[in-house]
C-alpha cells in the first residue's frame, strides 16, 4: 500500500504544504484532497469527526494527524522501501481570504496544537 497523506484542498497554505511534500517525495505518496469524493469516503470511514481540522498521513498501521503525522511522513519521505509512484497534480481550488497572513498563523497553530492517532 502506497502512503496516503490527505490535506485540505480548498485552504492555499495546505496546498502549498502538499506540492512541497510531493516534491520532497518524488512521487512516493498519494495525496488526496478532504473535499473530494475519495477524501470523503475515507474520512467517513477510517478518521473521525474532527479529521478536517488536520492533514492525515495514512498508512497500512495507523493513522495520524495533525502533529502525530509529521514524523511518519518525513520518515516515509526518506525511506528507500517506497514505491515510487506517478506525480501527483495538486490542484489550487482555495479563495483569497486563505492568502492571508492570518491564515498562516491559524493553521500552523493549528498543525502545532492537534495531534491525533487511530489504529487501522
Amino acid at each position: 500500500m502506497t502512503p496516503l497523506v490527505i490535506y485540505d484542498n480548498k485552504c492555499y497554505i495546505c496546498i502549498q504544504f502538499a506540492k512541497f511534500v510531493n516534491f520532497l517525495a518524488k512521487g512516493r505518496l498519494h495525496f488526496v484532497g478532504h473535499y473530494t469524493d475519495f477524501g470523503k469516503q475515507i474520512r467517513e470511514g477510517v478518521l473521525d469527526s474532527n479529521a478536517l481540522e488536520m492533514f492525515w498521513f495514512i498508512d497500512e498501521k495507523r493513522a495520524s494527524g495533525g502533529r502525530a503525522a509529521l514524523f511518519p511522513l518525513v520518515k516515509s519521505i526518506f525511506s528507500t522501501k517506497s514505491r515510487k509512484t506517478k506525480f501527483v497534480q495538486i490542484d489550487n481550488i482555495c479563495s483569497d481570504d486563505c492568502k492571508s497572513v492570518k491564515a498562516v498563523f491559524v493553521r500552523s497553530f493549528t498543525l502545532i496544537t492537534n495531534s491525533k492517532k487511530i489504529d487501522l
